[in-house]
């Protein structure tokens, strides 16, 4: 009786607590992943499981030569807010998922197809210069109106803006641009860390087909 009262417990609690705590590197200690819908795609956000896993490509490097690979600061500007990977996370949910956002790669497409953070959009740092013809389209397209020889960015989208990483001024090129044609600091973020961190922590990186 004791046995199989004990092998029941056993099943329920399997059942009940196990999966919660299932993975062994979680993304908190109360989350193991996170899941959500973009364009009819779901995209999954974990962690590599592999404890003995190391990063082992050209973001293993700790030195590059200064300039162009400097370290950026932490504020790009009065507004502007700099994240880490679990705002980055969040950023998905509340406005990538729902259309109010896009999640920016300002990298060049080549580093892009290497991999890139699942929901993210490629727009290279440079089609974002004022001497870019098709930069004012890009604009449009990111829900800023004409208006004038300007804009107008009421509804234009809340963008998260990152590259390669702290040594990367890619999206910090990118950011500036926009804070000079107008676009609300506001409404844009920046994730300093880029794939340097977020491959650092293991999580999960989309290929781009």
């Amino acid at each position: 009786m004791f046995f199989r009262l004990a092998t029941a417990l056993s099943m329920v609690l399997a059942l009940t607590v196990g999966p919660s705590y299932a993975q062994e590197v979680r993304i908190t200690p109360e989350v193991g992943e996170r899941s959500f819908s973009i364009s009819g795609q779901t995209l999954r956000i974990d962690r590599i499981q592999d404890t003995a896993h190391k990063i082992d490509n050209e973001f293993a490097k700790t030195s590059r030569p200064c300039p162009p690979f400097c370290i950026q600061p932490v504020t790009l500007g009065d507004g502007v807010v700099t994240v880490g990977e679990l705002e980055v996370i969040d950023f998905l949910e509340t406005h990538v998922q729902t259309g109010r956002g896009l999640l920016m790669d300002s990298r060049l497409p080549e580093w892009f197809v290497k991999g890139t953070i699942p929901g993210a959009v490629n727009v290279p740092f440079s089609t974002l210069e004022s001497t870019n013809p098709y930069r004012d389209e890009i604009l449009r397209a990111l829900g800023a109106a004409p208006r004038g020889i300007g804009f107008d960015f009421t509804n234009a989208l809340h963008l998260m803006l990152f590259c390669n990483g702290p040594w990367c001024d890619q999206s910090p090129r990118a950011i500036r641009n926009l804070i000079d044609v107008g676009y609300p600091a506001d409404k844009i973020s920046y994730y300093r860390g880029g794939m340097q961190l977020w491959l650092l922590l293991g999580l999960t990186v989309r290929n781009p087909a």
